[in-house]
């Protein structure tokens, strides 16, 4: 063999071992026991927007009568129907197109507390009376509903609270939508002068509807 070709051989050989070793240290090295590392997570949460509401309240849950306006031949007792106010919450966006809402009374007989015969409910009335209607003026009261011992004010008024009748009201909703509104009532029972003595109860149920 030449002294050129073995020259060759040689240094073939020398770079044979050289990328041996070179792959022999590319292999990866292993992490030491007990080694740890924190990934910190994170995350925004955005409020919930709650839709508007539209709610009736009451500033009490009872009144007492008291006689007041008597005569020979009727007796009176008369109260105030505790302030009752709708609140609107919803946006004019929320609200249905071309609804109204109205909040509509009705009682039950007085029932006397020791057996009396009953007071029926068409021996009270009341006449509503609007304390805040904002300024749109597109809420009101009621008309006055006057008892059965009464002539009419109104055509066909002298019922009682027997059946449902208007205490306070919009036609456009989504006009006075934002708002609040209150409303209280003068309250009458009127019966004959030989009604029988004693404690009486009714209940008067106040319902709002849209």
């Amino acid at each position: 063999m030449s002294t050129s070709n073995r020259s060759r051989l040689v240094a073939a050989g020398a770079a044979s071992v050289v990328l041996a070793g070179a792959m022999a240290l590319s292999s990866p090295a292993l992490a030491e026991p007990g080694d740890s590392a924190d990934v910190e997570v994170t995350v925004e949460i955005e409020e919930i927007e709650e839709p508007g509401v539209l709610a009736l309240s009451i500033a009490a849950n009872s009144v007492a009568l008291a006689e007041d306006g008597s005569t020979l031949l009727v007796r009176q007792f008369a109260g105030t129907l505790p302030t009752v106010t709708v609140t609107d919450t919803r946006t004019p966006e929320e609200v249905p197109a071309d609804a109204a809402w109205a909040v509509l009374g009705s009682a039950t007989d007085f029932v006397g507390s020791a057996g009396q015969a009953p007071i029926g409910a068409d021996h009270f009335g009341w006449k509503p009376r609007l304390l805040d209607g904002g300024e749109t003026g597109l809420v009101s009261e009621g008309e006055e509903v006057v008892t059965v011992l009464d002539e009419p004010t109104q055509p066909g008024n002298n019922v009682g609270l027997v059946d449902q009748e208007l205490l306070v009201s919009t036609f456009e909703s989504g006009a006075v939508a934002g708002g609040s509104y209150s409303v209280d009532a003068d309250l009458f029972l009127r019966t004959p002068a030989d009604v029988a003595a004693g404690e009486y109860a009714s209940t008067l149920t106040l319902s709002l509807f849209e």
